[in-house]
């Protein structure tokens, strides 16, 4: 079952296809936001630049896949993360290398932070004055972690992580000077040995992080596992995600990196101290599970200036075991002024639950275990990635999916039209307006789509509101199966087809709702599903 579950990462969780396209384009309505896409697969050296067609705008070319995350700067130059082998750290999400592109793909600047004993890993993030911030994890050896509290039942690895945000300058062509560094080792609290650094209340310190607090079974050295980095100009904060431990922070970057590991300065008083923290209570003793609000989440991240619901912070809710859907979700902090969070002694931080959040009418349609994103866009519509089915649709303010589109870059190679995708991983895809000024006194003529044999017939009316994914919803029941599927659609079913995660076909069957499976061999599996207002994909596990 265990390769079954890790199978299951790769998977698209639903692909809704109004044409009868597969990959690609497979939805572009009026109502979508116009605009250019940016997204870098996981398993591929390139960057994309895409329009609402999937006509390729730009693509930049590495020698190295994407450490995760990619920037496209306002002079039209792609920063970009580099994944490079670390034979001392490996995790998901590893880089290691910093690339700066110019608009025409020449390697401008490069910068390494890796070595035997720290790495950078997946975000980074541009700031207006040049520098760049990025996530270190660095190796906290044994008999440190011991002296700073960490129980040594959760040290079966001999490590921990302590992570680390950095901000540097580059220089030159391939160098950079780190300028300000604050580091989760110098915020730690724990109340297990009074012998021992760090010693206090957890309840009593909701500004540090519970050492020995874990969602994970056993001992993990990627105690917190970080995957997003993100600033707010405005109140000079920088916001963490906490994947493992379930939770966002805001610190202060107004500090020194002395400030910075104290608790005192700052233009907050506190140092490097937390200023905020939300979606697991349980960490900072003030709650338990039941109070959970996030679940493995990624790119949280402050609303940008003039879009709807501008300052309120943007989630993308992963889900896992417990929890096997995904949401996303938009919380506002309480504060009494403007980056001053409110405190509750017996609640913590607020808000209890989010403001608002979007799931598919069947929730566990979409679901997205690892990566993944969600961003406002100006016309209030909400872009949101899939991640680990490299899929991308905009809704709009009613929640109707009004542009979809799958990456069609796999660990197979780029995808024919008609193909059903797989392992077409993406970590994060933003939205671009057609003013934003990378694209100034630049010729932007598209290109063919990335896809092979690409079908671009009548793009803008691949699909009509009626035909969208909440009116076409299909639920398949019992999945886990054992024998006999069935699927639960008001409308006639035109043919089942079973495949293989490889792509082959192993049953077709026409006209019927249900399917005998009795003779498929355990594993996991994608059904692909044909009415006559389109194509569904799931996927399947046989018992």
């Amino acid at each position: 079952m265990k390769n079954i579950l890790v199978t299951f990462l790769y998977i698209t969780s639903i692909v809704a296809v109004y044409s009868q396209n597969t990959i690609g384009t497979l939805l572009n309505t009026d109502a979508a936001n116009n605009a250019y896409t940016l997204f870098a697969p996981i398993t591929s050296n390139q960057t994309y630049l895409i329009n609402n067609c999937g006509e390729i705008i730009n693509q930049w070319n590495s020698n190295f896949l994407p450490g995760a995350s990619v920037y496209l700067l306002e002079n039209g130059n792609l920063l970009r993360t580099g994944r490079i082998t670390n034979s001392e750290i490996n995790f998901g999400g590893l880089g290691g290398k910093i690339e700066l592109f110019d608009w025409d793909g020449n390697l401008l600047w490069e910068y390494t932070h890796s070595s035997s004993t720290f790495t950078q890993h997946h975000d980074i993030y541009p700031l207006s004055n040049g520098n760049i911030l990025l996530l270190s994890a660095e190796i906290m050896p044994l008999e440190e972690a011991i002296q700073a509290g960490r129980s040594p039942i959760l040290l079966e690895d001999g490590r921990v992580f302590n992570e680390q945000v950095l901000e540097i300058e580059p220089i030159g062509t391939n160098q950079a000077n780190i300028v300000w560094e604050w580091n989760v080792k110098d915020h730690l609290i724990q109340d297990l040995d009074a012998t021992k650094d760090n010693f206090g209340i957890i309840e009593n310190n909701p500004q540090l992080l519970n050492f020995n607090y874990t969602n994970t079974t056993g001992s993990d050295e990627n105690w917190l596992h970080m995957n997003s980095l993100q600033y707010n100009e405005d109140l000079d904060q920088i916001m963490l995600s906490s994947r493992i431990l379930s939770e966002i922070y805001v610190i202060d970057h107004s500090t020194t990196s002395l400030e910075a590991a104290t608790a005192l300065g700052g233009d907050y008083g506190k140092g490097g101290d937390i200023l905020y923290r939300w979606g697991n209570k349980e960490a900072y003793a003030k709650g338990n599970t039941a109070d959970r609000t996030l679940y493995g989440q990624h790119y949280p991240h402050w609303i940008a200036n003039g879009l709807n619901d501008e300052g309120k912070i943007l989630i993308y809710n992963n889900g896992n075991s417990t929890r096997p859907y995904s949401s996303v979700d938009i919380i506002q902090p309480l504060t009494t002024t403007p980056g001053n969070y409110t405190y509750n002694s017996t609640t913590g931080y607020g808000p209890l639950i989010a403001e608002s959040s979007y799931t598919a009418e069947i929730n566990t349609d979409f679901y997205s275990v690892i990566l993944s994103s969600a961003q406002r866009l100006p016309n209030g519509n909400t872009l949101i990635c899939e991640g680990d089915s490299g899929h991308f649709f905009e809704i709009n303010t009613a929640n109707e999916i009004v542009w979809d589109y799958v990456s069609p870059d796999t660990t197979l190679g780029i995808a024919t039209q008609g193909d059903v995708p797989f392992s077409n991983l993406v970590f994060r895809a933003l939205k671009f307006p057609l003013d934003y000024p990378a694209f100034d006194n630049r010729t932007l003529t598209p290109m063919d789509p990335i896809e092979l044999n690409p079908n671009l017939d009548n793009c803008n009316l691949l699909s009509t509101p009626e035909f969208l994914l909440q009116n076409i919803a299909i639920n398949i029941y019992p999945n886990p199966v054992i024998d006999i599927l069935n699927i639960n659609y008001k409308e006639q079913i035109k043919r089942l087809q079973i495949f293989t995660i490889s792509g082959q076909i192993l049953v077709t069957a026409n006209n019927t709702k249900t399917i005998n499976l009795q003779n498929l061999t355990s594993g996991l599996y994608i059904i692909k599903i044909e009415t006559e207002k389109g194509i569904i994909t799931k996927k399947l596990i046989k018992n």
